[in-house]
């Protein structure tokens, strides 16, 4: 499609998907007719509940129930005791009222776990502290709170494929790819005085973050990024 930006042909399909959402379907002859609402489908998910699992295999975006609530994993962190053994720290937030709770496990305490629904999504644009995704299949358009990707968000371009973990209709988090090209707006100045390079100085992204990038790169520069650990993976060649 030439000529129309991305944010156009969200505003067109969202436009005529606002009939899908009550039941109604446009055809291309401009005709109606009734259907199922498309969002009935997209929002069903089963979740297979009483699954058991070491507390020591959590990472985030995981949920689990724990003494009758739902929990969704913010954040896990492993800690070593000494000769008192391995452990698990999280941050879990409630996916009902969305307060927050921090708890140690042990690494061989067992946890239930609920799997949640996984769909693929492409990312429209972000404006303020929301997500457009758009599901490529369906072209049906949901918005969604941009700190469900976590520290991850900073990574989000128009038209970049991301994930989403679904739960009882509700979207708990999602993710980016884990490799992404970013571009090397500027980089640190080399200190004086050194009597070698360094191997690693800072680099300003296009996105905005500060990552460590080998002191051979400049500005200008595409590489790829590891999103889970934001660290650089190589030049991007292509």
């Amino acid at each position: 499609m030439r000529g129309i930006s991305t944010r156009s042909l969200y505003s067109l399909t969202r436009s005529l998907f606002s009939h899908v959402r009550h039941g109604i379907a446009v055809d291309t002859a401009g005709g109606c007719y009734r259907e199922t609402p498309a969002l009935g489908s997209l929002w069903s998910a089963l979740q297979s509940r009483g699954v058991k699992v070491n507390a020591i295999q959590l990472r985030p975006g995981n949920v689990i129930e724990r003494t009758g609530r739902t929990f969704r994993v913010v954040e896990s962190e492993h800690k070593q005791q000494g000769r008192g053994g391995a452990s698990i720290q999280v941050e879990l937030r409630d996916v009902d009222n969305g307060s927050k709770l921090n708890l140690r496990f042990g690494a061989e305490e067992s946890v239930e776990k609920v799997f949640v629904q996984e769909k693929s999504f492409t990312c429209l644009y972000t404006e303020g502290d929301t997500a457009f995704l758009i599901e490529p299949d369906t072209f049906e358009q949901v918005e969604v709170p941009l700190d469900i990707f976590g520290k991850a968000a900073v990574y989000l371009k128009e038209e970049m494929r991301v994930q989403l973990q679904l739960y009882d209709g509700r979207a708990l988090s999602a993710s980016v790819p884990k490799h992404v090209t970013c571009t090397i707006q500027e980089t640190q100045l080399p200190m004086k005085g050194l009597t070698s390079a360094p191997r690693y100085k800072r680099a300003l992204l296009d996105n905005g973050s500060t990552i460590q990038v080998p002191s051979y790169l400049e500005a200008g520069e595409k590489i790829v990024i590891n999103t889970e650990d934001d660290s650089f993976v190589k030049r991007d060649n292509k």
